[in-house]
């Protein structure tokens, strides 16, 4: 049976279509939260962590019923106010001027704080002092902060990786259906932050290698995964990526500047640089599904 679309590496047929208008039918008054809920449970798409993927579910009710496949029951509430994970709190970080020899930086002290109340620091510290800004990361994520003698000097932030990259995929040399299968063993570096008046040579290597460590351990504490592959992007117009050259990582190609929500094949944004970096010696082997 031929699909009728395909969303977040799912395809969705006829069948799943007349569940969907079954299930709405049999549950008058439901909310389009709470059938996404039943939706999940019935076709047990859940986090390995288990949670509920009950968002990327209402998208793609949402995608159904705009294009006709299905009627949902009309939104029940829309606020006018931005998402709260849009709002970013202003944190005030005072500007003390730090230069050291890395050797004589005081002991670092790095933190994972995604759900602690110090994550409000990172996301603030990006947002004034990140030449993109801050952006909420979509699905899962991890970030860090950085302090040395109490003092907050640095910040990173990773997310889920993107399903399709090239340079990428090539490079790890998997076939689609093995990546759809293990993308979530791949972390995203979407920002990485020295504050300005932090001036430490060597120390922007010094933390990827120090975080590049833990981040596989992290990660399986939070989301119950390990993570293999870790990558990120480098603006050649602004950048050399001189740190992560530093730190081992390896260049894996050019992107094409195409968005994820590319509709034209042509390119909309500047290209970028994809480095990325193993975190485990037989990752290609676990990525293509070996263990």
């Amino acid at each position: 049976m031929e699909a009728l679309l395909r969303y977040r590496g799912r395809e969705v047929r006829a069948g799943d279509v007349a569940f969907l208008r079954e299930l709405i039918a049999a549950s008058p008054g439901t909310s389009r939260r709470a059938l996404s809920f039943k939706v999940c449970e019935a076709w047990g798409w859940a986090q390995p962590n288990g949670t509920l993927c009950d968002a990327v579910c209402r998208g793609l009710m949402l995608r159904l019923h705009r294009e006709g496949h299905v009627e949902l029951p009309p939104a029940r509430w829309r606020s006018q106010q931005p998402r709260r994970h849009a709002v970013v709190d202003h944190v005030d970080v005072p500007a003390r001027p730090l230069a050291v020899p890395l050797a004589e930086l005081a002991p670092l002290d790095i933190r994972q704080v995604r759900r602690t109340p110090e994550e409000s620091l990172v996301k603030s510290m990006v947002q004034q002092h990140h030449y993109l800004g801050y952006t909420h990361p979509v699905g899962e994520h991890l970030k860090y902060l950085v302090s040395a003698a109490g003092q907050p000097i640095a910040c990173f932030c990773w997310s889920s990786a993107a399903r399709h990259l090239g340079p990428r995929d090539r490079y790890i040399g998997w076939s689609k259906e093995q990546r759809r299968a293990h993308i979530r063993f791949v972390a995203y570096q979407s920002r990485f932050l020295i504050l300005p008046w932090v001036k430490v040579p060597h120390l922007a290597s010094h933390l990827l290698g120090a975080i590049s460590r833990r981040l596989s351990d992290d990660w399986q504490r939070v989301y119950r995964h390990p993570i293999y592959f870790t990558e990120t992007f480098v603006d050649p117009d602004r950048f050399r990526g001189t740190c992560y050259r530093a730190a081992n990582w390896t260049v894996l190609g050019i992107t094409t500047g195409r968005g994820k929500d590319d509709q034209t094949h042509a390119a909309n944004r500047s290209l970028k640089q994809l480095f990325g970096y193993p975190l485990v010696g037989d990752f290609r082997k676990r990525l293509l599904g070996g263990y």
